[in-house]
């Protein structure tokens, strides 16, 4: 149920492996251990027909030229944090600018970059493999040695589980995600994509993305997919042009509670029948629709990935939470263990 490969070395020699995890319906999950990254997910349509329905590439080459964070782990801290600095227990981090001006998903070397240990897990229910790395103290500017894991499951019910847990050696802040591009179709944009999400208020952010702070109703506004939209029904009114469309924080509805699962959002393809339903206890998940693809970067069959090929959809807490006195906390404490789990769960619409 699970086949080990290699991938390749990395710039500095680091041997790379694939997992191919299979469950017993037939659907196939392939995890690197460069960057903790989903390389492919394949799941059926109404067809009965298999579809890879994220984004990346077949070989390593094309993560190590660098991308947009293709369905890695993004971290220590996903999404961004104002002006790349934040203070804790009366001490001052300063990280590295690394989406002007601010500080994005753990910054040069994030854990998207980096190359975790594997191991596989007897579970019942479908394949799993554990993922894991000691990000030092120091790494990236953040105080804490930092040891983190993530086990991925394909069940047998075409649910792709993500399991998250860290430990500190010092207070620090954590905030995992998975960065997963999908597009149910498998090609194209997701603008057909019908969106539905279950939160009633999102976090308006300034003009470099920072969270203003408020929590504002999406009811009678473009953010409002309480009832299911199109991606494009609104997306060309959202943000200023070439890169208009969705890159928002949502705040999911009774999210936020350890080990409570949610649903946060569901999205269905009409063309193929898949639907995909995102399950958190997390507070927050970060809307993106792929609006800075440009179609400079060419992925799996010769796929140019234009704007709007894909959707993202983060589970996380929100941004700059360790600015934002208001928000749920980010900050992890020796003693204290980050845990958290998003589902990812495929079906069919006849």
């Amino acid at each position: 149920m699970i086949v080990r490969s290699n991938f390749g070395k990395t710039t500095g020699g680091e041997a790379v492996a694939l997992y191919t995890l299979s469950n017993s319906k037939g659907a196939v999950a392939k995890i690197t251990t460069y960057g903790a990254i989903v390389t492919e997910l394949h799941v059926p349509g109404r067809d009965g027909k298999k579809g890879d329905v994220v984004l990346g590439f077949s070989t390593l080459d094309g993560y190590l030229k660098g991308h947009p964070y293709f369905g890695c782990i993004a971290g220590r801290v996903a999404n961004r944090i104002a002006r790349g600095a934040f203070t804790l227990d009366g001490k001052s981090y300063n990280l590295a600018i690394n989406n002007s001006p601010n500080h994005l998903h753990g910054g040069l070397k994030g854990f998207d970059k980096k190359v975790w240990k594997a191991v596989q897990l007897r579970r019942a229910g479908g394949p799993a493999l554990q993922l894991s790395l000691v990000s030092p103290d120091g790494d990236e500017g953040y105080p804490g040695a930092l040891s983190v894991k993530v086990v991925y499951q394909l069940t047998d019910e075409n649910t792709l589980r993500v399991e998250y847990t860290a430990t500190t050696t010092k207070p620090t802040v954590v905030n995992l995600t998975n960065h997963s591009y999908f597009n149910l179709a498998g090609k194209g944009t997701v603008l057909g994509h019908e969106l539905t999400l279950n939160c009633a208020k999102y976090t308006p952010v300034d003009e470099t993305s920072i969270p203003t702070g408020e929590l504002a109703s999406v009811a009678g506004t473009d953010f409002d997919f309480q009832k299911a939209h199109k991606i494009g029904e609104r997306s060309e009114k959202i943000g200023a042009a070439p890169n208009e469309g969705y890159d928002h924080n949502y705040v999911v509805d009774g999210g936020g509670k350890p080990g409570k699962l949610v649903k946060c959002a569901s999205v269905y393809e009409p063309g193929s029948g898949r639907v995909l339903e995102i399950f958190t206890d997390q507070p927050g998940v970060q809307l993106y629709t792929g609006n800075f693809l440009d179609g400079s970067v060419v992925g799996k069959g010769g796929w140019k990935y234009i704007k709007h090929s894909a959707l993202c959809l983060e589970t996380q807490h929100f941004p700059d939470s360790i600015n934002q006195k208001g928000f749920p906390t980010t900050v992890l404490r020796p003693g204290q263990v980050y845990k958290t789990v998003t589902e990812h769960r495929f079906s069919v619409r006849k």
